[in-house]
């Protein structure tokens, strides 16, 4: 059982393809219903690029090389009484596309390549938005 006072180590990996970049709506909580940069909890021993193409090929079915660390945030979440319930420190890697197509699967309600057009209109989680302000110059050409 996980004991909401330690923080635990979550990754993700930033992949894109055509111009467009790969993304999964959370199916659970922590920020269920948003989308999302894919990703999960690193395991005992694990590398943070060996976790980042695990996690990545059970929630959407897409293998990747994972690289460098290009963005790390707090996700901490509070019930309304203030009591901590989750606390994960995430860091996001790029990802290299290497195969596959996308489907939902583990903690994903659903998966696929979206471009800067069609991100506007998402739900994204507000991390996963500032993240790809920085990594995704199309996005903000296509808010303006």
């Amino acid at each position: 059982m996980h004991d909401p006072c330690l923080p635990r180590v979550g990754v993700g990996a930033v992949v894109f393809r055509n111009g467009e970049v790969l993304l999964v709506r959370r199916a659970r909580p922590p920020r269920a219903g948003e989308w999302a940069i894919p990703g999960g909890k690193v395991r005992p021993g694990e590398t943070l690029q060996a976790a980042a193409e695990r996690e990545i090929r059970e929630e959407t079915g897409i293998r990747i090389r994972a690289g460098e660390p290009v963005h790390a945030f707090d996700l901490i979440e509070r019930d309304a009484d203030g009591t901590l319930r989750w606390h994960y420190v995430i860091v996001d890697l790029m990802g290299e596309y290497l195969d596959g197509e996308p489907r939902a699967a583990d903690d994903a309600g659903a998966a696929g390549w979206f471009g800067a057009e069609t991100l506007q209109r998402l739900s994204l989680n507000p991390d996963t938005r500032q993240l790809l302000a920085t990594w995704y110059p199309a996005l903000n050409r296509s808010s303006k």
